[in-house]
């Protein structure tokens, strides 16, 4: 398989606070990954540096060959990458569909409004509902929603299941289960490991801002005692 995003010796800052410390991981086309650790391990902060949004940062980035390193945010995305933010970022003054419809298509491919209510049926149905009005589940439905209209072929995924009831974390879980089927490369930080278990296909353990593990799914059986030390789960 090739390689869709490759990270070498990325370090990061917010200001003066340098908080990743020579990353290094791929992740291969079509391929699922989730990036495990404790609180402040570095995690979102990766993802953030991956696209641009960290306050500076220096390594390589590399999209399907590109360099990225010294781009824009806006022209990262454009390569085909979508961030959803564990915030979420809905409008209030939005309704649903608004919020679904609000970002620009940055690359060919992205989903049409019909296969997003396809996915998402709870989206249909609330599409004149006023984003904040939604539940928590739909709010992040529609999170991930908004990222499939713009063209993006890797998606960040951040905490997607923080503080959603099982029965919505179930949902979720199959939502990225027909993405992968669909050909997206996903990339997740969960600290929900029971959720993002069954999903990945290979698992990052981070700490102090760098990959200090790397397993495959094949593997997570050996692995559970040394996550128990690693992630006090």
């Amino acid at each position: 398989m090739a390689a869709f995003l490759e990270v070498k010796d990325l370090h990061g800052w917010y200001g003066e606070s340098h908080v990743l410390h020579g990353v290094n991981f791929s992740v291969n086309e079509g391929e699922v990954v989730t990036l495990l650790g404790r609180n402040g391990a570095g995690r979102t902060s990766t993802m953030r540096a991956i696209m641009g949004l960290i306050g500076s940062r220096k390594g390589s980035i590399k999209v399907r060959g590109t360099e990225t390193i010294a781009m824009a945010t806006h022209h990262i995305a454009r390569l085909g990458l979508g961030y959803c933010p564990e915030e979420r970022g809905i409008f209030s003054s939005l309704s649903a569909e608004e919020n679904l419809m609000l970002p620009p298509q940055l690359a060919p491919g992205g989903m049409g409004v019909d296969e997003i209510y396809a996915m998402f049926p709870n989206l249909k149905e609330r599409a004149s509902s006023q984003g904040t009005r939604l539940s928590g589940g739909e709010q992040q439905m529609l999170a991930v929603a908004r990222i499939l209209r713009t063209g993006a072929k890797l998606l960040l995924l951040d905490e997607i299941s923080e503080g959603l009831a099982p029965v919505i974390v179930q949902k979720l879980a199959e939502m990225v289960i027909s993405l992968r089927k669909k050909g997206y490369t996903i990339v997740m930080v969960e600290q929900n490991f029971m959720f993002a278990a069954p999903l990945a296909d290979r698992f990052l353990v981070m700490e102090h801002g760098q990959v200090i593990q790397e397993f495959t799914q094949a593997e997570l059986p050996e692995r559970r005692a040394r996550l128990h030390e690693y992630l006090g789960v």
